[in-house]
């Protein structure tokens, strides 16, 4: 059953490689298969989805069309154009202003939210929106591990290890992993100086966008601070996030029936939500559980652990640079939960403190996402932006950018993890 479940899912991501643009059906094809050879249950299968963050995409993709409409991205836009020299400088701004909103929120509702800014940026000056949408999706993703409300892995991490909001700052007299996420992601400006290099025309602000309505910006913010306001109650239920958004959706959509007494608004909301991009994540969210539950991530976390010995910088090393290739094709959600026993165990063993072992999985697990186009939800929630507005971006294309971006960023973070938490023990 293990051969079959690996063969099934390396086929699977082949395909999806080859035939980017049918990547969606391959998934759900996939998940299809795993049940058809009794991999798992329907009953297994549907519990494997993650509704949280299929309803936080949902949700949110329903307040950010209100939120295009109300044309506050093209305000926001004439801002950052007025303080940027040319187009290379607003990439820049626009991934580093991600990456602080997705410390604080999740990296798709961040990417779903930051992205119609950097389109409408891109419409304004004429050009192609692919740099500038991966650029986001990628900082949004590299941002999740800073703090404990950035990403589901940190929030594994937190529950497991006792940890609390502050401690991903300063945690027994040191401080923590939040200042190596920072430091990986000023690692990354001269990775863009240099990618975007040609992206040179300069900028040119002539016009000025009037804001039609303030409603959904109002309703965006609100529902930006209730998801952090909810990251502090631990023992909240697992799709308390997703219940959020729909509900704030559900708000943008009585307020403007009400309002404008039609259904205008209505119809071009429900026709933005991204069905494929939705249906490619839960195919591949029935796909990791498939070769989880077959038993193929146990034997990568076992086969990892035992590659390092006893030794704690070449574990250290292994954990770091092996959940980069991993994540690079695997969720890391179910990688993290499987991998955090073992490092604590292997921490017993050692008789060492676990956390630069804890530190450095997620640096790895985190930013390894970020090398191919469906490591990460935030890269696959980018992509189908850009497919809604006519780019399609395949492999080759993707790792140009996020290639770079994840070796320059985790070897900062890497570095720093080492000769903070590592190098004293």
């Amino acid at each position: 059953m293990k051969t079959a479940a690996l063969v099934i899912f390396l086929v699977m991501y082949l395909l999806m490689i080859v035939k980017s643009s049918h990547r969606t059906w391959f998934a759900l094809g996939a998940a299809i298969l795993f049940m058809v050879v009794g991999v798992l249950s329907p009953g297994e299968a549907l519990g494997a989805v993650n509704w949280n963050v299929l309803m936080m995409m949902c949700g949110t993709m329903v307040i950010v069309s209100y939120f295009i409409d109300s044309q506050m991205p093209g305000r926001i836009a004439d801002k950052i154009l007025g303080k940027s020299s040319d187009v290379r400088s607003v990439i820049i701004l626009m991934s580093l202003f991600a990456g602080v909103i997705s410390a604080l929120v999740d990296n798709v509702a961040t990417v779903l939210m930051i992205a119609p800014v950097g389109m409408a940026v891109c419409r304004k000056m004429d050009i192609s929106p692919v740099p500038m949408i991966l650029a986001i999706a990628v900082s949004s993703n590299l941002q999740g591990a800073a703090t404990l409300v950035g990403d589901t892995t940190s929030i594994l991490l937190g529950d497991y290890a006792r940890m609390d909001f502050l401690d991903f700052f300063w945690l027994h007299g040191k401080p923590g992993i939040f200042f190596g996420v920072e430091l990986g992601a000023l690692a990354t400006i001269p990775v863009m100086l240099i990618l975007f290099r040609h992206l040179r025309q300069p900028i040119e602000t002539q016009t000025r966008t009037q804001v039609r309505d303030y409603g959904p910006s109002i309703l965006l913010v609100a529902m930006i601070a209730v998801l952090i306001s909810l990251s502090f109650f631990p023992e909240k239920p697992d799709v308390s996030n997703g219940l959020v958004c729909m509900s704030f959706a559900l708000l943008c959509i009585g307020r403007d029936l009400i309002r404008n007494r039609k259904t205008s608004g209505l119809k071009t909301a429900l026709s933005e939500i991204d069905f494929q991009t939705l249906l490619l994540l839960l195919g591949l969210f029935i796909a990791v559980k498939a070769i989880t539950e077959a038993g193929v991530i146990s034997d990568l976390a076992s086969m990892i652990a035992g590659a390092g010995g006893g030794n704690l910088f070449l574990l250290f090393t292994i954990i770091v640079w092996a959940s980069v290739l991993i994540s690079a094709f695997v969720d890391n959600i179910p990688y993290v939960a499987t991998m955090l026993p073992v490092i604590s165990q292997i921490s017993l063993t050692l008789g060492i403190e676990p956390y630069v072992l804890y530190f450095g999985l997620l640096t790895g697990a985190t930013l390894g996402g970020n090398i191919t186009p469906i490591g990460a939800s935030a890269n696959i929630t980018g992509i189908g932006i850009l497919r809604k507005n006519g780019y399609e971006v395949g492999f080759r294309e993707f790792m140009k950018i996020g290639l770079p971006f994840t070796l320059v960023a985790v070897t900062a973070g890497y570095l720093y993890i080492w000769f903070i938490w590592g190098g004293g023990i």
